[in-house]
């Protein structure tokens, strides 16, 4: 009966507290080195070649980065590899007969806030490698290259999650 009321009061303390943290923020390492890819519309055929384009890029980075130890390495790498980044860009827009154009930039590039299962990521400048396609109106893909956070080894279609032991404590007792 002691363990219900500590669990109880453990439980009720939790739901108190997360109600006040509805909006969260995750803070990405100043140093973080972002990808992102635009696509010219949202289109169907649009937003498809962004994701075929996206596909192709996170082999290529995860090939490219596996091995850095730092951020300034990272940056070299990327630096080194923009002429592989371009050939691949172009590989994936022939396959696609998509001849609209693109543009593969890395520097300090723009992004919108956005929220992404319930995490609210914060607006501005960030280092990254930026590739716009067409005009680049439509809804973008962004992931932090390194620290290697979307670039996870992992089975084509195998999905990470990430689990709270205070919501399975919660689950497993109501």
């Amino acid at each position: 009966m002691k363990k219900i009321i500590i669990l109880l009061i453990f439980i009720s303390v939790f739901y108190l507290t997360s109600g006040f943290m509805t909006e969260k923020m995750v803070e990405i390492p100043d140093d973080a080195l972002r990808i992102r890819i635009i696509p010219n519309s949202n289109s169907e055929f649009d937003q498809n070649v962004k994701r075929k384009v996206k596909d192709k890029l996170e082999v290529t980075m995860y090939d490219l980065l596996k091995g850095a130890s730092s951020t300034e390495e990272a940056r070299r790498i990327i630096e080194d590899n923009l002429d592989l980044v371009n050939k691949d860009v172009e590989k994936v827009l022939n396959e696609e007969n998509y001849d609209l154009g693109y543009e593969v930039n890395y520097g300090y590039n723009y992004f919108p806030e956005k929220e992404y299962k319930g995490v609210k990521y914060a607006e501005g400048y960030y280092e990254s490698l930026l590739v716009t396609l067409g005009k680049g109106e439509g809804d973008n893909w962004w992931c932090v290259l390194f620290p290697p956070l979307c670039l996870i080894e992992g089975e084509e279609g195998e999905e990470v999650e990430y689990k709270s032991i205070v919501a399975e404590i919660i689950e497993n007792y109501l």
